[in-house]
């Protein structure tokens, strides 16, 4: 039986997925290389090969289903990778000055961005998205620089890793309250239920996911099951992912959560298959946010100019607001705190298309949101190397790269 005429029959689109598959992993390692040589973040490399690859210059790749969910695959495997390096305990002691960070960092970028829009001409409920859409940090792309460096023990990688899981709490609610004025109407038991939801889910898994984790996995090694620990650990990650969703926040925020919890209590062998299996899934997340970015937005002046000034307030907000918050550490380390949170990627990209999709967001301001995402996960990998430069000997960076890519 010819097997390959069979697939074809049945799914005739297999070799057209494969191919892409193909095109954005390795396009995605070369780059990684290229940049990595030229002593640059090889992060940098692969979402900007996702931008050359994609719609808007050479055109070989478009976002497709199947491109999306190994990139929502991949940011949860980085997350999760992660959060097996975080003590909850360490995360709790940081909490109070996460939130005051978190806070600064999510009411200075929406005040700055609405009102830009609003001086700009654009109507009031299109402001209000633009500035919902700077509030939330992609804590992906920070967690990736870190992990790479060996810098997630230290203080201030602590308080980005807390104040970017509160951060998306209060970007939810955020994104809740503005899409119920683009509907008109304001519930306000609902959001009250989202909030106390969200945040009871999170408090519970941050606070007792590791004690529990630590009665649950011992158990596993007496499976018969091969890798019994690692099935295990994928079951959880999987099972809260899910119930993050349901609960009203991010699905990475679940990952990295279960990752957390079963920090204390895995083996070494669980960490090295979760590294393979993130260094296969990551190259699809970080091209995936170069693909979506579209030239075709800026065709006049002023949309380049809106976009250049969301860039810079995008930036700066999140600096002095996440700053400020984590002022008392000392200016080098409220640096690096208002540094790790720039990044928006793929949030700021979903609050966007939830405009979009309401009819309260133009194609242009959405284009200027896109540009606003990618740009500011662009400069975050440099900026985090430059303000972390005291704490990276001579060689580890290379080391580390090497091992966790």
């Amino acid at each position: 039986m010819d097997y390959t005429a069979l697939l074809l029959a049945v799914r005739p689109d297999a070799a057209k997925d494969l191919l892409a598959i193909l095109i954005v992993f390795a396009s995605a390692k070369l780059a990684a290389e290229l940049f990595e040589r030229m002593n640059q973040a090889g992060i940098v490399g692969e979402i900007l090969v996702g931008i050359l690859i994609g719609p808007s210059i050479l055109n070989w790749i478009a976002p497709t289903q199947l491109l999306t969910t190994l990139a929502e695959l991949g940011v949860m495997f980085l997350l999760f990778r992660v959060g097996l390096e975080v003590k909850s305990s360490d995360l709790l002691k940081v909490g109070g000055t996460a939130l005051v960070v978190a806070v600064a960092g999510v009411a200075l970028p929406f005040v700055l961005g609405w009102g830009i829009l609003l001086l700009w001409g654009e109507p009031q409920i299109e402001a209000i998205f633009v500035g919902a859409a700077m509030v939330a940090t992609s804590v992906g792309i920070t967690a990736q620089v870190l992990a790479a460096k060996g810098l997630l023990h230290l203080g201030a990688s602590r308080i980005i890793m807390a104040a970017a899981v509160i951060d998306d709490v209060l970007g939810l609610l955020v994104l809740a309250l503005v899409s119920s004025l683009a509907k008109g109407k304001i519930n306000l038991v609902e959001l009250s239920m989202t909030a106390a939801v969200a945040i009871g889910f999170t408090v519970v898994v941050a606070k007792w996911g590791t004690k529990a984790m630590e009665k649950v996995m011992p158990r596993a090694s007496q499976l018969r099951l091969t890798e019994a620990q690692f099935a295990v650990a994928i079951s959880i990650l999987f099972g809260l992912s899910v119930l993050a969703i349901y609960a009203g926040v991010a699905a990475i925020v679940g990952a990295f959560l279960a990752g957390m919890a079963l920090s204390e209590s895995v083996g070494r062998r669980v960490l090295d298959l979760t590294n393979g299996v993130t260094e296969l899934l990551v190259p699809f997340f970080l091209v995936g946010i170069g693909l979506h970015f579209d030239l075709a937005a800026f065709a006049t002046r002023g949309t380049m100019l809106l976009a250049a000034v969301i860039l810079v307030a995008a930036i700066l907000t999140k600096v002095l607001g996440c700053g400020f918050g984590a002022y008392r550490l000392g200016r080098k380390d409220a640096i690096r705190v208002g540094v790790g949170m720039i990044p928006r990627g793929e949030v700021g990209m979903v609050v966007a298309q939830i405009g979009l999709s309401l009819g309260v967001i133009a194609q242009g301001i959405y284009g200027v949101v896109v540009f606003m995402s990618v740009a500011t996960t662009l400069v975050a990998p440099p900026l985090l190397t430059w303000a972390y430069r005291e704490m990276i000997r001579p060689g580890e960076e290379d080391a580390d790269q090497i091992r966790l890519g």
